[in-house]
């Protein structure tokens, strides 16, 4: 009988067959070592974005708006291969393949070791993530297409989830929220970002240069070779990374699918007698250069909208805008957790005895906080257009910050909670580093904690 209070996934037709998931249970210690750095470093980073972003919406929009306009515009680089570039463009295409290096890494890591590595547990955070993909484009399409709007090409703007801004959020309201949901929320921003990275080479790529593209294969086909050789001298691979990057930027493909790809071919499980793989040294080195510096910037150049002479209230009710803003904030969460309750429930999973369908409903509205990777899409999706560009990215400015009141209101209502079972996970009475829930007698690694049953009193 399900205890009073807490919701079950049942299907009366088969109550007598086995449960064969339990959504959210508590991560294994090794997974959750590996989350929890992480984590903090993709928070530090999501507190820089924002400082990047208010410094540039507030210079654009000064009376010294011009001279950032103007920085933007900078061209430094060699004619050669065409790397002549501006400040802005190298912060999109260069900074940002660091970035999508990363989110490269952290994909095979899930992939290989992490929580997609079990099909079967694996199968809700890919639908949610491919639902929180689909169900925002739809809202912008039908928007704009209700419209006759000649901007039906911004779809993949809403699409994106910013685990930076997400977790920035968290760091100030909801730092207790249960490592299994922040799991889930880096599960869905790593396949939400292979899934941008895919639409932005197929669908927002344009020039192609067959052979530049297949120089840059080859790069990474020897990069491939090299790591299941075990060769060891890093310089080579950098080498390698720079040739891939430079001969797909050249190619016409968004050059950030190198990064993404170089972090897709690195290696991620250790070796006998290795203590780090390559994968783990790697993203130790360079995660806090993208979380600090990477994304930053490119936040800086791409957020620095310009109001000086816009009808912002025109603008706000635009069909871009508002196809952006209601397929983040509506979209998303409806994508997420509308596709993870039907896939739970035709696998006939349970939620873990801690978690409700309300803080699941959390995660779906943070991961509307769409922003790194919607500028992006915005500045490819609408070239040369400076109006459709701005509105794209006035609504995105606007629907993140929808996005993150919306799920802190939510967390809010349960970090009385969440505190409860932050206190009975993070307990350590032996000092020996390993939570003591862990090492509970007859336990198994990955069962759900025993502990609280029943909400706290809600807050008043």
């Amino acid at each position: 009988m399900a205890q009073e209070g807490h919701e079950e996934l049942e299907d009366p037709e088969a109550k007598d067959q086995p449960i064969k998931v339990t959504l959210f249970e508590r991560l294994p210690i090794g997974e959750r070592n590996w989350l929890l750095p992480a984590l903090r470093d993709e928070t530090v980073g999501g507190v820089l974005l924002l400082i990047a972003t208010v410094i540039a919406l507030v210079w654009v929009n000064s009376p010294w708006g011009d001279s950032y306009i103007a920085l933007s515009e900078v061209t430094i680089g060699p004619d050669f291969l065409h790397l002549n570039l501006t400040l802005a463009e190298w912060a999109a295409d260069g900074l940002l393949a660091v970035f999508f290096f990363i989110a490269g890494v952290e994909l095979r890591h899930e992939l290989e070791l992490g929580t997609l590595a079990n099909p079967a547990k694996a199968a809700v955070p890919i639908a949610a993530a491919i639902g929180g993909m689909v169900v925002p484009a739809a809202f912008f399409v039908a928007i704009n297409a209700s419209t006759h709007s000649e901007h039906l090409q911004g779809w993949g703007i809403p699409m994106a989830t910013d685990i930076a801004f997400a977790l920035a959020v968290l760091a100030v309201v909801g730092r207790r929220l249960p490592v299994a949901l922040r799991a889930f929320l880096l599960s869905l921003a790593v396949v939400d970002d292979l899934g941008a990275i895919t639409v932005i080479a197929v669908f927002y790529s344009e020039g192609f240069i067959a052979w530049s593209f297949f120089v840059s294969l080859a790069a990474l086909a020897l990069y491939w070779v090299l790591q299941r050789e075990r060769f060891s001298q890093w310089w080579v691979y950098v080498l390698l990374a720079v040739v891939a990057w430079v001969f797909m930027l050249n190619s016409g493909v968004h050059a950030t699918v190198a990064g993404v790809l170089v972090g897709l071919l690195t290696r991620v499980r250790t070796d006998p007698g290795e203590e780090e793989s390559p994968g783990a040294r790697a993203e130790h080195k360079i995660r806090p250069v993208s979380a600090a510096i990477c994304v930053p910037i490119f936040a800086f150049f791409a957020a620095g909208v310009d109001l000086r002479d816009a009808n912002i209230i025109e603008t706000i009710g635009s069909p871009v805008a508002l196809g952006v803003i209601v397929g983040l904030v509506l979209g998303k969460p409806i994508g997420v957790v509308g596709t993870a309750w039907v896939m739970a429930r035709f696998t006939k999973a349970k939620l873990s005895e801690d978690i409700r369908w309300r803080d699941v409903i959390a995660i779906g509205m943070l991961a509307g906080i769409g922003f790194t990777v919607s500028l992006l899409i915005a500045e490819l999706a609408f070239p040369g257009d400076i109006e459709g560009t701005d509105a794209a990215k006035i609504g995105i400015l606007l629907a993140s910050v929808l996005a993150a009141g919306l799920a802190t209101l939510v967390i809010l209502s349960r970090n009385r909670y969440y505190a409860v079972l932050a206190a009975r996970e993070e307990r350590d009475e032996d000092h020996d580093g390993v939570p003591d829930v862990y090492q509970q007698e007859g336990r198994d690694d990955s069962a759900p904690p025993t502990g609280p049953q029943e909400d706290p009193p809600a807050v008043q």
